[in-house]
């Protein structure tokens, strides 16, 4: 397809590890066909959520094409290209159309504080020697360089760049991205917002769908409130989203979303291992405010027996 074009739902997924704490791409293989039989129009590997920063470039290439092989086709696979130095974010494009992804999704480079000129050659050069069709990420809390929606709007000009994931608390800059690129300058893009909290209002002012960490833990029901939202009816789409606060609060503010998203997952019989040292993993208490959480949307398992754990 053409990626300019995707809607939908794409969760970002976690990454696998089994019990020496190795990429498991059997698991990574089980959940994404998992995924794509619960109608998510797309997976995102390799993200914050996949644990980016925690993983080589082996490791990387590992987890894109065992995802790509058992999605085969069925939906796009969107590997996270992210890095410090142009360099090697071309380095890590070639290497996703290499094991089968069908796109690339990046931030500017983070640690050091860059102008808007930067970041606009930044996507520009990415954009130009990309072997595979690029979306862009804003995500200012984590890489200390956020985007203005001109910038943006900007940088969505170029004829390799597919779509946006913007993940900004700030849904009117959404809404000012989607007026220019649309509006003022006519532009066929994918713009997407990241955060799970945002969705129905974000389709309600014209987002075309979400990455989603919810997704990747629930997706029966973020493939829902899209299809809803879709069809037209905005008051179930919000009596969806407010379902799914007491889940989307674990995954946009403390503890972080990684250690919930993989206890979400193992709750729902998944299992996908723990995250990598030094994330922690979460209080007893957490635990159950997850467990409570999901059995709300009635797909957590019960909690176990201490009795019969202990025998």
């Amino acid at each position: 397809m053409q990626l300019q074009a995707l809607r939908g739902v794409v969760p970002a997924i976690v990454t696998p590890f089994d019990a020496q704490h190795n990429v498991d791409t059997d698991a990574a293989g089980r959940l994404t066909g998992w995924l794509v039989d619960n109608g998510v129009h797309g997976i995102m590997t390799t993200g914050g959520t996949g644990e980016f920063p925690h993983l080589d470039r082996g490791e990387r290439r590992d987890l894109t094409r065992a995802v790509a092989q058992a999605a085969a086709g069925r939906v796009p696979i969107l590997a996270g290209t992210a890095a410090c130095s142009t360099r090697e974010v071309l380095s890590l494009c070639e290497d996703a159309a290499d094991d089968g992804a069908d796109g690339v999704i990046t931030v500017p480079p983070y640690y050091f504080p860059l102008p808007a000129s930067a970041i606009a050659e930044f996507f520009g050069s990415v954009a130009d020697r990309s072997p595979l069709p690029v979306f862009v990420y804003n995500n200012p809390l984590y890489t200390g360089n956020g985007m203005s929606p001109a910038l943006i709007a900007e940088i969505l000009g170029h004829d390799n760049i597919a779509g946006l994931k913007q993940s900004e608390p700030d849904l009117g800059q959404l809404v000012e991205v989607i007026h220019e690129v649309r509006t003022v300058r006519g532009l066929t893009r994918s713009l997407f917002t990241g955060v799970d909290s945002q969705f129905a209002a974000a389709l309600s002012v014209g987002a075309d769908g979400i990455y989603s960490t919810a997704a990747g833990i629930v997706p029966e029901q973020i493939v829902r409130l899209y299809s809803v939202a879709a069809a037209g009816d905005a008051r179930a789409a919000a009596d969806l989203q407010l379902e799914l606060q007491p889940l989307n609060r674990f995954l946009e503010y403390d503890p972080g979303y990684v250690a919930p998203a993989k206890q979400a997952l193992r709750m729902r019989g998944i299992e996908v291992g723990d995250p990598r040292a030094p994330l922690p993993g979460l209080t007893d208490g957490e635990l159950a405010r997850l467990r409570s959480a999901l059995a709300g949307l009635g797909v957590a398992s019960p909690a176990p027996d201490p009795a019969a754990v202990t025998g």
